[in-house]
């Protein structure tokens, strides 16, 4: 089965200010975790986040990207088949949890 996939805004924009490469590999990351973005202890590709730098984060998953230096946070809205694509930032440092916050905090 293949999830419906939305995008704040902001994660939008992330995803336009990267280089070519980078939204390419993205682009094709979202279209395999799609097909199974349960967490991992489900079987699927998702790394469940709990609290990250006093940002609560729980709910949420992410997906590296290691060779781009680039993590995807997203939220499952199970009832829908939805994956919500929160924000796409680089893994360099905790700032794409401190993102993941405060939009899904608002």
């Amino acid at each position: 089965m293949s999830w419906n996939v939305t995008f704040y805004e902001e994660a939008k924009k992330d995803l336009e200010r990267l280089s070519g490469n980078q939204r390419i590999a993205v682009r094709k990351a979202i279209e395999k975790v799609k097909q199974n973005p349960l967490p991992n202890y489900l079987g699927g590709y998702g790394k469940p986040l709990g609290n990250k730098n006093n940002s609560s984060l729980a709910g949420l998953l992410k997906i590296k990207l290691k060779k781009e230096g680039l993590r995807i946070v997203y939220k499952l809205i199970i009832t829908e088949t939805e994956m919500r694509i929160v924000v796409i930032g680089a893994r360099a440092d905790d700032q794409v949890y401190i993102t993941a916050n405060k939009r899904v905090s608002s």
